[in-house]
């Protein structure tokens, strides 16, 4: 279970946009590498709730989805545009509901977007997470021919760990982060069920021939790694390989870079501990289970990922990645090198007392972040003058 804080304060946020852009021109170190000047945070859109992703569409509009079962439209100067139709059931409750989207890679030509959900099933209390897709409307205001690709195999009754966020390869083939749900996390180290899993799919929903198990009896053939425990985080790296990071349980936050058929190791392995204290599994390592490419503890509660492949912040941050804290409300910048290893890690946005549940980078070359709240913010990282 991901336990969060909320941090009261009784700042409004024009007032904590000039803060963080004060305690931004404070960390001289971190601008002295190519940076003429500190950013500042920027609101975008107000009025959301519980955002939980953010997509960009032609025109400088936005499309971000509200944890209850909404997704929207956000014009460029920040309007908020009427909840789309057209969405499949969703079962919200939780940390579960309308979650991530991502738009095609071929979005111009063909306006489809993909996004995860909570699906609730037929029949009873069980749940579990779904990947669809659909065709915006031209008017952004309905989803058209809304088609279910992927289900989580089994549904089970459980407001956790839903994992659910999607990242596209230049193959076109989609990848889904899935949670272990919890109180399955032993269902993470076997291949006869979705929990705790990395599945890859093609945009139709089939599985594509090179994945890992497919042709393996009592497999399932969508699984492309294992041993997750609740992956809220995911992202290709400017060479195509994908990142992903993952909840730990008390301490343990995970970086990794899942590969095909490879074991991530929960609950057999973790840098993590009971809530309340208390070991779990078999310690930090064992032979046959991957290592984790960077850590956490204690836990920062992570959400969102992005590398940033632009200079609009300058030279030093070019390549960086950054991922997103709902505990602290910080923004952590990480230098990686070619072998996939954090050199150097920096903490921004201190203070902030909003979580942050999704960063993304814009086609402007800019970071857009959002937070979640019941009065959630869609905003942007704007460049020093």
């Amino acid at each position: 279970m991901n336990f969060k804080r909320n941090v009261p304060s009784a700042l409004t946020h024009q007032a904590r946009a000039a803060i963080f852009s004060i305690a931004f021109a404070c960390q001289g170190g971190a601008w002295a590498q190519g940076t003429p000047a500190a950013p500042s945070l920027v609101p975008v859109a107000t009025g959301l709730v519980n955002p939980w992703a953010v997509a960009f569409l032609p025109e400088g509009q936005f499309l971000v989805t509200e944890r209850p079962g909404r997704m929207r439209v956000i014009s460029a100067n920040g309007q908020l545009g009427p909840a789309l139709t057209g969405l499949p059931p969703v079962a919200a409750g939780g940390q579960g509901g309308l979650l991530d989207v991502v738009t095609d890679a071929d979005f111009a030509r063909n306006r489809r977007i993909y996004f995860c959900f909570s699906e609730p099933a037929a029949e009873g209390s069980g749940n579990s997470t779904a990947l669809a897709r659909a065709t915006l409307a031209p008017d952004g205001r309905s989803l058209q021919e809304v088609r279910v690709l992927f289900s989580q195999r089994p549904k089970v009754a459980s407001g956790l760990h839903f994992g659910c966020r999607i990242a596209q390869a230049a193959d076109g083939n989609l990848f889904l982060t899935l949670g272990e749900r919890y109180q399955r996390m032993n269902d993470a180290q076997k291949l006869d069920n979705h929990h705790g899993k990395v599945v890859r799919i093609t945009p139709d929903g089939a599985v594509p021939a090179d994945n890992p198990f497919r042709n393996r009896a009592g497999a399932l053939p969508e699984i492309w790694s294992y041993g997750h425990r609740n992956p809220q985080g995911a992202t290709l790296a400017p060479d195509g390989k994908l990142w992903t990071h993952e909840h730990g349980p008390q301490g343990g936050d995970e970086i990794n870079l899942p590969q095909p058929g490879r074991n991530y190791g929960w609950p057999v392995v973790t840098y993590g501990e009971n809530y309340g204290g208390g070991k779990i599994g078999e310690g930090t390592a064992k032979a046959g289970m991957e290592p984790p490419a960077h850590y956490w503890v204690p836990s920062i509660a992570p959400s969102g990922m992005a590398f940033l492949t632009s200079t609009r912040y300058g030279a030093a941050w070019q390549g960086s990645l950054f991922v997103g804290s709902l505990k602290f409300g910080t923004l952590h910048r990480l230098e990686v090198d070619g072998a996939g290893k954090v050199r150097r890690e920096e903490k921004l946005l201190e203070g902030s007392g909003e979580r942050l549940r999704d960063v993304r980078q814009g086609p402007d070359g800019l970071l857009y972040l959002v937070t979640d709240s019941p009065q959630g913010r869609l905003l942007r990282l704007q460049p020093g003058s």
